[in-house]
């Protein structure tokens, strides 16, 4: 893809990462109202989002393998689809269970919209420019998160209700939709697969199991309990199981030898804890504002702002400043420390705490988090093979969430627990039994009496501080993970390549350079090495300056393919006899010309034939138009040609054309308009049809432009007329002359009246 039409692909990618990043925030600010409208629980609250970010997490990996084997494009618009039936009926829920269960709907498409994106940037950019494009992306997730409270807060505050936090984002999912189905062009490539859907339930299993028991234990069983033993039990059993599949298995859906990689396994125990801060900050600081604070969803969003601030500078700038210098680790060490310290601040605050300085505290914490999320995927997917881009990136991804649903609900559980302490303390002292009152059971606060309202926002403001502090401590892992991150400079080429400008070619292997026409260094093209049988051998991208190289088994003949966008492939055979072989490449222009065939009024031409002739006269190329009117010619050569267009109803053009080698030329046609000329010729003696008379048509100038006779019933007929001025001159008894005026694209009739002489 060229550099706009990456832009324009990038575009989509952004409006449905925005989709996806306002879904997890934009309900954050409004579940208190929600869970008060639909008598909902603290156990209920966390719920809602864990279960989108559990159906995210375990179908995550599944998404990534996928990608890894099937067109990217139709998985991420299927994603977009799940999403927005998701988005829909949690929009129509008349209770919490119902909610739930489409918030998870709403998760299994997030899961593929967040994994996906990665995918699809790493088959579009090198890892050196992606750094600017993961910028963009931290950008537009830093607006989503700010805009996702604030616009989510003021729903709620206005006649529209929360349900239209649901319905707010379908607009923009299709319009993602559509932009990338227009613009995003990435080859797929087919092959025998086998999906390895006993590792995926295994694996979704266990993660279930386990999530569904840090959720409810201390709440609807203790801690120590049979129903603990039965969820921990079941998730280790079913997680262990899981990777004896994945180790067997030919496809498996999270590759085992990836933790080999010592970045990749680093990155994903650096991830646990980002998105436990990500998301359970969102979650949990909009219902301090509201609970404890007394303020409502849209001021609740308000508060959040300076996080948010934070999280795009940090990400844009060191997006920008990583893809000029091509390196991450600085700025990943400096995110983890931020991240850590912000943390350990946020755990001092209370009911009372100054709302500016906690503004700072949370500034602190958008700067760690932006400076971490994406870097942490870009380190990976500069280390794997594009064959391994999806799994890796999608792994990631899902650890990154299955931090942030753990976190979101064992916080969330933490929170309730020291909650209901808070209350039973306070309510002990004024000699109430806790068991009794209900106080904190509820989130509807308007429903408690005065007293007990007082007692449960305090409770909610000092239990906060315990949330962020187990955030904190989890966050040491990060820093421990980065601070071990081996420094590797990022690669500009897409996949991973053995090339090296400065090591000398050694050893068995075929090396070279790949030129375009004009001798310009091609970067990217692909070279394949297959034997005598057909199988392959190596394979590789060309480096910047187009040179690669092909390690071979020496003593044997060997088919050098190279192929390339907008150039014809090339194959020639290579003999390696254990020493280095050279074979530069140079490819042929395989440019395209495409365009629109429109009549003068507009309208596209549907059935118009368009034949391609070279400058010699030879029939290059013959297309059919579709019904709007686009054409496209694949594998023109550079040069001058003639393009002449036809269609019914219509006046043929024929206009002259040039192409470059390798490049796609555009050329619209405009067709003006005919029309047809029909009638009847009749005795006007007998009123009798008059077979076999002559019907003339002549132009303005006195030209003859058409003859004809009419057939046995008198009627004759006149085809692609251009308009204008005719003169219609009819014989068979005495002759009769008649002027007539012709408008294009509209059918005329005149019968002609003959006198038979006396």
């Amino acid at each position: 893809m060229t550099p706009r039409q990456v832009g324009r692909a990038f575009v989509g990618l952004l409006l449905a990462l925005l989709v996806a990043m306002l879904s997890s925030t934009i309900v954050s600010n409004a579940l208190p109202t929600i869970l008060a409208d639909l008598d909902g629980s603290q156990s209920q609250y966390t719920w809602v989002v864990t279960a989108t970010l559990l159906a995210s997490t375990a179908s995550t990996p599944i998404w990534g393998k996928l990608s890894d084997l099937f067109s990217k494009k139709m998985l991420y618009q299927l994603s977009i689809v799940i999403f927005t039936a998701g988005s829909v009926l949690g929009g129509i829920s008349q209770s919490m269970p119902e909610l739930i269960a489409f918030r998870a709907v709403q998760g299994l498409g997030l899961g593929g919209m967040q994994a996906l994106v990665q995918v699809v940037i790493a088959a579009m950019i090198s890892p050196r420019e992606r750094g600017r494009y993961s910028g963009y992306i931290g950008a537009v997730m830093a607006l989503a998160t700010v805009a996702g409270p604030l616009l989510g807060g003021l729903i709620v505050d206005s006649p529209l209700g929360w349900r239209w936090n649901f319905w707010v984002t379908v607009p923009v999912a299709v319009a993602a939709f559509i932009v990338l189905g227009k613009t995003l062009h990435l080859p797929v490539f087919k092959k025998q697969v086998k999906i390895d859907w006993m590792g995926a339930t295994l694996l979704v299993g266990g993660v279930s199991l386990l999530l569904i028991w840090v959720s409810l234990a201390g709440g609807s069983f203790a801690w120590w309990s049979w129903s603990t033993l039965f969820y921990v039990l079941g998730g280790l059993v079913a997680l262990a199981l899981a990777v004896f599949v994945e180790t067997k298995v030919a496809e498996p859906v999270v590759p085992l030898r990836l933790f080999r990689n010592r970045t990749f396994t680093l990155a994903v125990i650096g991830s646990l804890s980002v998105g436990t801060a990500m998301f359970g900050g969102a979650v949990f600081l909009g219902q301090y504002y509201q609970l404890a604070r007394g303020y409502s969803p849209t001021h609740a969003g308000l508060m959040t702002i300076p996080m948010m601030l934070g999280l795009f500078l940090s990400s844009t700038v060191a997006g920008q400043v990583i893809s000029r210098t091509g390196k991450t680790k600085s700025w990943m060490v400096g995110g983890a420390v931020l991240l850590v310290a912000s943390l350990f601040l946020l755990s001092t605050i209370d009911h009372q705490t100054n709302l500016v300085l906690m503004g700072g505290y949370l500034a602190l914490l958008g700067l760690g988090v932006g400076a971490l999320m994406q870097n942490l995927v870009l380190v990976v997917q500069n280390t794997v093979s594009m064959a391994d881009m999806g799994s890796s990136s999608s792994v990631v991804t899902f650890f990154r969430t299955l931090g942030g649903s753990a976190g979101v609900s064992a916080l969330g559980a933490l929170l309730a627990a020291k909650v209901s302490s808070h209350v039973s303390s306070a309510l002990s002292a004024m000699g109430i039994d806790a068991g009794s009152s209900g106080a904190g059971r509820s989130l509807n606060l308007a429903a408690l009496p005065e007293p007990f309202q007082s007692i449960v926002r305090a409770a909610y403001g000092d239990s906060i501080g315990s949330v962020f502090l187990a955030g904190g401590i989890i966050a040491i892992a990060t820093l421990i993970a980065v601070l071990f991150i081996k420094e590797v400079p990022l690669r500009r080429s897409i996949d991973l390549t053995e090339n090296t400008e400065a090591a000398p070619v050694t050893g068995s292997a075929v090396h070279g350079a790949v030129t375009g026409p004009s001798g310009r260094p091609l970067a990217g093209a692909a070279l394949t090495l297959t034997d005598s049988s057909g199988q392959q051998v190596a394979r590789t991208l060309t480096a910047a300056d187009g040179t690669y190289r092909l390690p071979a088994p020496p003593n044997a003949i060997y088919l050098l393919i190279a192929s390339a966008a907008r150039f014809q492939p090339s194959a020639v055979m290579v003999t390696v006899n254990g020493q280095p072989v050279r074979r530069d490449v140079e490819m042929a222009g395989a440019g395209g010309v495409s365009g629109v065939v429109r009549s003068r009024g507009g309208q596209p031409v549907g059935g118009a034939t368009l034949v391609l002739t070279d400058d010699r006269g030879e029939v290059v190329a013959s297309v059919v138009t579709g019904g709007d009117g686009w054409y496209h010619f694949d594998d023109v050569p550079g040069g001058a040609y003639t393009l002449t267009v036809t269609a019914a109803g219509h006046q043929p053009a024929a206009v002259p054309l040039s192409t470059v080698e390798g490049e796609e030329a555009t050329h619209d046609v405009e067709l003006g308009l005919t029309a047809r000329l029909g009638g009847v010729v009749r005795a006007g003696r007998y009123d009798r049809p008059v077979a076999e008379a002559q019907v003339t048509l002549l132009d303005e100038h006195g030209e003859v432009v058409a003859m004809t006779l009419t057939d046995e019933e008198g009627r004759y007929s006149f085809t692609d007329l251009p308009a204008g001025d005719y003169t219609l001159v009819t014989s068979g008894y005495a002759p009769v002359a008649a002027p007539l005026e012709v408008v294009a694209g509209a059918p005329a009739s005149r019968d002609v009246e003959l006198t038979h002489p006396r």
